[in-house]
C-alpha cells in the first residue's frame, strides 16, 4: 500500500497552533501540560520514542533517553502516514538483524 511521504515543506517555526512558539527542535521540556506517551513494548531501561499529542492536534516526538532533548512537531496527516507504513512493515527492514 502507498502513502503519502513528505513533499519537502519545512515547517516555519512560527508555532503550533494551540501551543504558543512550539517548533522543531524546540526543548521538550518547554512543551508545558502535555503527556507524553510510549509503547508499552518499549524496554525497561527508557529506550524508547515518545509521543505528545499537542493541543492543537499535532504531535510532538521525543526520544526517552533524552527528555530534555529537542522534540520534533509533526501534522496529524504526518503521523497518520507514518503508523500506516509501520502497520504495513514498510519500515521491518530498519530493524532487521
Amino acid at each position: 500500500m502507498d502513502h503519502d511521504v513528505y513533499d519537502g515543506d519545512v515547517y516555519d517555526g512560527a508555532g503550533a497552533p494551540g501551543v504558543p512558539g512550539a517548533y522543531n527542535g524546540m526543548a521538550a521540556t518547554a512543551l508545558d501540560g502535555v503527556a507524553w506517551q510510549k509503547s508499552r513494548h518499549s524496554n525497561s531501561q527508557g529506550s524508547c520514542v515518545e509521543f505528545a499529542r499537542l493541543p492543537g492536534g499535532e504531535v510532538a516526538v521525543r526520544n526517552s533517553r533524552f527528555p530534555d532533548g529537542p522534540a520534533l512537531v509533526y501534522t496529524r496527516a504526518e503521523i497518520e502516514a507514518m503508523l500506516l507504513g509501520v502497520k504495513d512493515g514498510e519500515f521491518d527492514h530498519l530493524v532487521v538483524g
